[in-house]
């Protein structure tokens, strides 16, 4: 099979001695014929090499506030250009995006945009960053890298919403051009990634501590909590106490409610108390900043002083009210200070989403 016209190279691959080639950008490493496509379904083997076969291509653009992402902890009240493309290397059975994720279809790409000119429409918009979401970004680790390249040239910063689960070399490619992330912790037990996502804990467990201890990228965690199967106090105890241990205090986590969805649709939604509880737990634990998600919950969306307690930044949903930062981001009352990315006044973007067409092609 020859190589397409919108296939484009990628390097983290290699040939078999039986002749299949093996992808290696994340752990699945998965072992391709000619013309087969990984589990994830936009990297494909084409004449005897992995190609990225959704470069340049979308499922769509919106501009979101950046608390959405969810990021508490940078540029607060900010707008963030955010997109994504088809296909994920995970099969979790809960998945939220799941008419982007599980896509199969190209038709699903319905946008097609160079780096240069995303980075233009960031600008023209008024973005201070654009975000990798909607799917996992380190599948299009490619088109998300030269994005962010043109963006950067721009002086627009870049955000990956991610599940971190990518191998350890293409990992320090894929981190070295990104600004912030907030990673999907999506449990502590290994049980449930094997049952729900089809992955491993521990790839991911690695890439939060690379992100902690070989880069400058602010990074937030998120664990989407389901009745019944990750949601127990011994579970949320263990997640907790390894955060503080091997991240940090700093590290905001972000507990968000489950819905019924994709293949998980005879569960229950999580209930409010859940996530409060969870909250309790990990502030118990001494993590700082741990937030509710998914529900309107303005005590648990609202961001404290990790020293004296008192209301920094209050938040209800996406929408921003009391701000008590000083300018360089200390405790008004205080003066610890609240870790994170903080421009001397938040933005006033608010709970605002404006999809955006880019019908500019490559």
């Amino acid at each position: 099979m020859q190589l397409k016209e919108t296939d484009h190279p990628t390097i983290y691959w290699h040939t078999l001695e039986d002749g299949r080639v093996q992808c290696d950008l994340c752990p699945r490493e998965c072992k391709l014929r000619e013309g087969q496509q990984g589990l994830c379904f936009v990297r494909a083997c084409h004449d005897g090499k992995v190609v990225l076969t959704t470069y340049g291509r979308s499922s769509g653009f919106c501009v979101d506030p950046i608390e959405k992402k969810p990021l508490n902890h940078y540029l607060p009240g900010t707008p963030v250009l955010s997109f994504g493309t088809a296909g994920c290397n995970l099969s979790c059975r809960f998945c939220q995006n799941w008419d982007m994720s599980k896509s199969r279809e190209m038709d699903t790409l319905a946008d097609a945009a160079s780096p240069e000119t995303i980075a233009a429409t960031a600008k023209r918009l008024g973005c201070r960053s654009i975000a990798f979401t909607y799917n996992d970004p380190v599948i299009f680790m490619e088109y998300a890298v030269d994005t962010a390249i043109a963006c950067h040239a721009q002086d627009i910063r870049t955000v990956a919403v991610t599940a971190g689960y990518i191998s350890p070399e293409p990992r320090v490619e894929f981190f070295r051009h990104v600004d912030a992330a907030n990673v999907d912790l999506k449990s502590f037990n290994e049980r449930f990634y094997h049952k729900l996502t089809g992955a491993h804990l521990q790839p991911v467990l690695d890439t939060l501590v690379y992100l902690k201890e070989q880069t400058r990228v602010w990074f937030e965690l998120t664990t989407l909590l389901i009745p019944g199967e990750n949601d127990s106090d011994e579970e949320l105890d263990r997640m907790t106490r390894w955060v503080v241990a091997n991240l940090g205090p700093d590290v905001p986590m972000h507990f968000s409610a489950f819905h019924p969805d994709w293949k998980m649709r005879d569960y229950p939604p999580t209930p409010p108390a859940t996530l409060s509880r969870a909250r309790q737990i990990a502030l118990s634990n001494g993590v700082h900043h741990a937030y509710t998600g998914n529900v309107h919950d303005s005590a648990g969306g609202s961001t404290y002083c990790s020293s004296c307690g008192k209301l920094l930044i209050q938040r209800d949903w996406y929408e921003l009210g009391e701000w008590h930062l000083t300018p360089d981001g200390r405790c008004a009352y205080c003066g610890e200070t609240c870790a994170g990315v903080f421009e001397a006044t938040p933005g006033d973007w608010g709970a605002r989403r404006m999809p955006v067409r880019l019908d500019q092609g490559m």
